[in-house]
This record gives C-alpha cells, structure tokens and sequence, in this order.
C-alpha cells in the first residue's frame, strides 16, 4: 500500500513493538507528530520539557526494560540537544534509536533556517548515523536502526529524515523484525579451555563484573559460574544488580571508590575473570599497577575492549549468557576457603562507615534502602551522591541501578528515572541527585507533573558541587572555585511550582517521614535532604595511585595520608 514517510515511520515503530516515545516537536518533524497523533492509542508519546530530558528518559526506559528507547526532535537545536543523551547511551552501550527530522533535501547544505548536519555530529558517539533522503529507503533504514541498535554490543543509533522524505509517498509492506542474533560465532573451544585452565590452576582468584552482564541477562548464569569457581566477586557501577549484593561472596564496588576490601583483593589475586567490564580508568587507577600479581582474563562481547587497557593473559570474545554457559560446566568444583576468609578478614576490618545518627548522603541512601526493602529502581545524577547509591544499596536484580557510568553526566538521572517508571510502571523509581545535578534538568519535574509519574526525587543538598569540593579539599589546597552553590534557590518553591509535591528534611526522622508520604503520592515527590557541605566519599584512591592506595577518613586522621 502507499503511504507517507511520516506513516511509514509510526508503521516501522509499530512492527518493532514500541509503545512509547519520548521528545519534543518542531517545523521540520511536525508530519511525523501529526501521525503520531492519529496513533496516539497505539504509542505512548511522552511530552520532555527539553529534547535532553527526551533522549534521558529513552535511556532509562530502555535500561530498565532491556527494549530499545525511542526518542525523537526536529532539526537544528532539537537535534543537537539530543546529542548528550546519545553519548551518555554510547558509552554505556545502551540501546537507543533518536529519529530526527531535517530540512527538505533541496535545502539541504545551504545554511538553511535550523539546518544542522546531526549525523555528522553524531557519527563519533553511535553505532552507525543515518540520515534518509529517498522514501524508497526510509522503512530498510528504520527497520535495520533496531537491529544495529540490539546487536552485538547494544548502542544509540541516528536516523535522520528530510522533511520531504515524510511528506512524500512510496509503497509500503509490513515486515516482521528480524531475530537479533547472539553473538557466538567468535567462542572458541580453545579459548574456553585455555580460561578453564586458569581457573583451575588459580589459587586466589576474584572475579570482576560488568555491565555485559546485565546487557546480555546473564545474572543467573553468572551465579552459577561463580558457585563453581568459589572466589569473591567485585563489580563496576554499571554491572550492579548483575551479582546480588547480599550475597557473601559480594565484597562492593572496585576503583577511586571501591572497597578497601575489593581494592586490595585485586591488587592480591591470582587471576582476575573480568566478565562484560571494559577497565576504565575509574575502575583501574594506575593501569601499570593494575591487578600486578594477577594473569587477567577477560570476557566481552567486543573484540576492540580487548587489550585496550589492560593486557590479557585469556580472553573469550561472544556473549557473556553464551560464554558463561559453555564455560561453567568445563570447570571442577572450585573450593577457595582460606583466600576467601581473607577478604573477608579485609571486609570486616575495613567496612563502609560513615557518622551514624546524623543526616548524612550515606545515610539518605540506607533509609531509602529500608524504605524500599530494596526492591526500586535507583536512578542516579553523577557525583558524590552517585558513589554513595553505589555503596550504600543493595542491588540484588538487573536492571534496577540506573547510572550514567561512562560519560558522567549530570543532570541525566530525573530524565532517566521517568522513562525507568513508564517502562516499569510496577516498579517504585527513585532519583538520586546532588543539588548541582538537579539544577540542570530540574525542568523535567515538570514532565512527572504533568503525567503524573510516581517518581520520588531524592536531591541531597549540599550546598556545593560535592565531588569537585572533595578533589579541591584534598588535592587543590581547598581552593573552591566556582562551586559554592549556597544561593536562594528554593527547590521545595521551585518543585511545587512545577506541580510536584516536595519537603525538605534536615533530620533522619523527617527522612522517614517524607518517605513515608511519598510512598502514597500519586505523582512525583522531591526531598530535599539538607548535609553537610564537607561529607566526603570514602574510601577514595587519588587521581593516577594504584587502587590499593586508596584511603578514608580514619587512614587521613591517623596520619597515614597527608595533603
């Protein structure tokens, strides 16, 4: 049948089963809005007060559910404001398709009014950029946007659409979407049996988990794997809720702000199985001291991680789910008492602490744990905050911490939380942010209003930009340029103003008791938890030290570290 661009696009979202999308309109998309409208009962479209809240929302919705997040902005600044949100999703290989609209193909390269080459801009930071200037073209190309996006290692793709591409007509035959396919073809056996060996052979093993693990749904299989080695296990920010967290064998987070425990264990092991972790800087410090008495094995899904930062004594290249299947059996029952009772020893010696009694970020964090039973969704901005979410919560389930883990970007959790919530609407969301962090998107409250979303937003304000104040404390000779906060900025004022229900606490009790009501709201509720301006992160390695170098607030007191 003939049918417009506009129609073939709400068509091919159709096919790929997508029942909301998030963005905002303009000139040159208004065809496809106007589709979209006659769809309305079939696609949920959800209104962003900004296009980066839009392209936010997609990620968390699309982190949350395994699907692909959609979202979708005209040209010029509707496109370019998309482009932070495609990058935070690149880099945690999130899978994400912006649909953008252009000026008309005759218009285009000639500095037309909102003109603006978006797959050119964003060729660098997605898996592939499409821009569509034959209708004959537009489905193929929307149809294999899916694909690239869910394939292989999940990522963000553009699909950019002249205007007169949605206006003019073609044939149009519906098709099912293909089967994405896992990618196994480069497991080997001889690289299974050469990592199999080395797990055998290992005396102190630890084994590192990432977010391949979540990507691939491999949290039961890697529960098995681990039964079977018997070595303690440490994660990234982004494998959270891969492992549970209340398991024994779980020692915390690796890196500037792991455990002592799991920092040390590394540092002591002899052999690290990294599964679906690609050893970013954050996680590694010093990469020449990285894991120094261990041979590393890496599992991941893509061959370019491998090497890249840290060499390999094995590796497996596929997906975590099928590796992780095939490996397992290969193994013997693995028994690693005494080394475990030795990282435990570090546990018990070297715990997560902070002032108890007081309000405080850590603090925040754990009432909201009790509060929950640890059943929400978490999302989080990036900062000090975002540390303490990741120590202080235990995550026992995939897919319920929401981070921006790669490209640290602020203002991307309350954008992530609404899409998290739409696409678990079953689900309690809470988004963790900093006061700094709120500001930049804080508009997006706006949006929960408006479609009464349930999300609770946590803003634990300290006044200041909390984890640049602690590197000036400690490294910059308390030196705060630019960034004391403490203004007349008013969120609870600014919260209802934009339709939300809001308090500020400054006790644990009025904590609890904020949390209490907004576990009965209807729509969304901002706490404003008032802390101290010089609560730190601890533990913390320093900017290029090994991680077994890393201190807390007892190690500087003590005189152990000095500044």
């Amino acid at each position: 049948m003939q049918l417009t661009g506009s129609e073939i696009v709400i068509e091919c979202l159709k096919e790929q089963g997508v029942d909301t999308v998030f963005g905002y309109p303009g000139g040159t998309i208004l065809n496809i809005y106007d589709e979209l409208y006659k769809h309305s009962s079939e696609i949920k479209h959800i209104l962003t007060s900004h296009e980066q809240g839009a392209s936010h929302a997609a990620d968390g919705y699309a982190r949350a559910t395994g699907k692909v997040g959609v979202c979708m902005a005209t040209s010029g600044p509707g496109a370019t404001n998309l482009v932070t949100g495609i990058a935070t999703a690149y880099m945690d290989s999130v899978p994400l398709v912006a649909i953008t609209a252009n000026v008309a193909l005759p218009l285009l390269g000639k500095d037309t009014f909102q003109e603006i080459d978006i797959a050119g801009v964003t060729m660098p930071i997605t898996k592939y950029s499409f821009i569509v200037k034959d209708i004959t073209k537009l489905a193929d190309t929307i149809r294999r946007a899916f694909q690239i996006a869910q394939s292989g290692r999940p990522g963000p793709v553009l699909v950019d659409i002249t205007k007169d591409v949605t206006a003019n007509k073609t044939e149009y035959t519906k098709a099912e979407p293909k089967v994405i396919e896992k990618h196994n073809n480069t497991i080997t056996k001889e690289d299974l049996q050469q990592v199999a060996d080395l797990i055998q052979k290992a005396e102190k093993p630890f084994i590192f988990v990432g977010g391949g693990v979540i990507n691939s749904g491999a949290s039961e299989e890697l529960k098995a794997f681990v039964d079977r080695v018997n070595a303690p296990v440490t994660d990234t920010l982004m494998g959270k809720g891969g492992f549970p967290g209340t398991d024994p064998l779980y020692m915390g987070m690796l890196g500037m702000h792991g455990t002592k425990a799991s920092n040390l264990g590394v540092t002591e092991c002899d052999l690290l199985i990294a599964i679906g972790a690609r050893f970013s800087d954050r996680v590694t410090g010093n990469t020449s001291k990285f894991a120094k008495n261990a041979k590393v094995v890496h599992i991941d899904i893509d061959a370019a991680e491998i090497n890249k930062n840290v060499k390999t004594a094995a590796h497996i290249i596929g997906d975590v789910k099928e590796v992780l299947t095939q490996l397992t059996p290969m193994i013997e029952q693995q028994k690693h008492e005494e080394w475990i009772a030795h990282i435990m020893k570090y546990s018990q010696e070297y715990p997560l602490k902070y002032a108890y009694g007081t309000l405080t970020g850590p603090a925040v964090i754990e009432e909201i744990y009790k509060a929950t039973n640890g059943e929400a969704i978490i999302t989080t901005d990036v900062g000090q905050h975002q540390m303490w979410a990741g120590q202080y919560y235990k995550y026992t389930k995939p897919r319920t911490f929401i981070s921006s883990g790669g490209l640290g970007t602020m203002g991307y959790g309350l954008g992530a939380a609404i899409g998290a919530q739409i696409g678990c609407p079953e689900k309690k969301v809470f988004n963790i942010a900093g006061d700094g962090c709120f500001r930049m998107n804080l508009n997006e409250i706006a949006t929960a209003a408006r479609y009464q979303v349930p999300i609770v937003q946590v803003v634990i304000n300290n006044h200041v930009l909390g984890m640049v104040r602690q590197w000036q404390t400690l490294f910059y000779g308390k030196r705060y340029s630019n960034t004391i906060l403490n203004d007349g900025v008013d969120f609870v004022k600014v919260s209802e103003g934009l339709g939300a229900e809001a308090y500020r606490v400054t006790s644990l009790e009025e904590l609890k008791d904020a949390l209490e009501k907004a576990d009965h709201a209807k729509g969304p509720v901002v706490i404003d938890c008032m802390i101290d301006s010089d609560d730190k992160v601890f533990p913390m390695a320093g900017p290029g030290a090994p991680i077994e170098e890393c201190f807390d607030a007892d190690d500087i007191e003590n005189g152990k570290v000095t500044f």
